[in-house]
């Protein structure tokens, strides 16, 4: 008796399944959240509560680097019609305060600049230098690394700033600092008595950026330099004399007085030969 029981409860299980089978798709999600009310209300409340996380941290990031942002402007564009005196600890203090953002960046490029307008040159190169190690997929890396060569050339460094203008130029070669990196390294060349390296600059600089003020002041000083160096614009002599060619033919011009007369429609000499005949050496 027992055992018929079972058989029978079994055998209703089974058809309960296979009738479920054969119900449409909502209707067998329906049975199976019946089965699993539980496990269902415990994901959904999951999923629910990561995206509450991930909406608050999206919303905050962008709430902070709005703020960052305005912090950067209130101190970039000062009220009165002076600069701030204490700009550059004013950019120092954005980016100590929001350090994550990319005003922060910014602001730590903005302090380089204003302390190396202060003529504070090693200030200056510290936060260049501290832009480059920190902020490395920053937009303005180029800025960064022309300020760290400015500061040097400023500091009577000329061959330290040689290294960093043509670190600069070999390895950033697309940047938009490039043209005043190349201006400055020629600038330097010259004052080293070497005109030749000078020129290849300017030149390079006048032809890429032709409608530029950089671009302008390379070619005013390519024509201080032909003026100092005239040699080296001089046009290049040939390197050897041709060798003539053997057994040219020798050309023998006729007689003043040989007429001249039209037989086809040109001039030709009365024997109908050519007005000049070519011999043989």
């Amino acid at each position: 008796m027992p055992f018929a029981t079972y058989n029978r409860t079994l055998h209703a299980l089974s058809i309960m399944d296979s009738d479920a089978a054969q119900l449409p798709v909502f209707d067998r999600l329906e049975i199976w959240f019946e089965k699993n009310r539980r496990q269902a209300l415990t994901g959904a409340t999951i999923v629910i509560a990561l995206g509450l996380i991930v909406g608050f941290y999206l919303w905050y990031k962008g709430q902070k680097e709005t703020n960052a942002s305005e912090a950067l402007t209130s101190v970039s564009l000062p009220t009165g019609p002076a600069p701030r005196a204490d700009a550059a600890d004013a950019y120092l203090k954005v980016a100590a305060t929001y350090p994550k953002s990319s005003a922060a960046a910014r602001a730590v490029l903005m302090a380089g600049g204003t302390l190396f307008v202060d003529g504070k040159y090693d200030q200056a190169k510290a936060q260049f230098e501290k832009f480059v190690r920190e902020y490395r997929d920053a937009t303005f890396m180029g800025e960064a690394l022309l300020g760290i060569a400015a500061c040097l050339d400023a500091q009577g460094k000329s061959d330290e700033a040689i290294r960093a203008y043509k670190d600069l130029t070999e390895h950033h070669s697309g940047d938009p600092a490039v043209p005043q990196a190349k201006f400055a390294l020629a600038r330097l060349y010259e004052a080293q008595g070497k005109p030749e390296l000078a020129r290849a600059l300017f030149e390079d600089v006048a032809r890429s950026e032709p409608y530029s003020s950089i671009g302008s002041e390379a070619g005013m000083r390519l024509e201080e330099l032909k003026m100092k160096h005239p040699e080296l614009f001089a046009p290049a002599a040939a390197s050897m004399t041709p060798e003539m060619p053997q057994n040219l033919p020798q050309i023998t011009l006729p007689p003043a007085n040989t007429s001249l007369t039209n037989t086809a429609g040109t001039n030709v000499a009365s024997t109908n030969v050519l007005p000049f005949k070519l011999q043989p050496r």
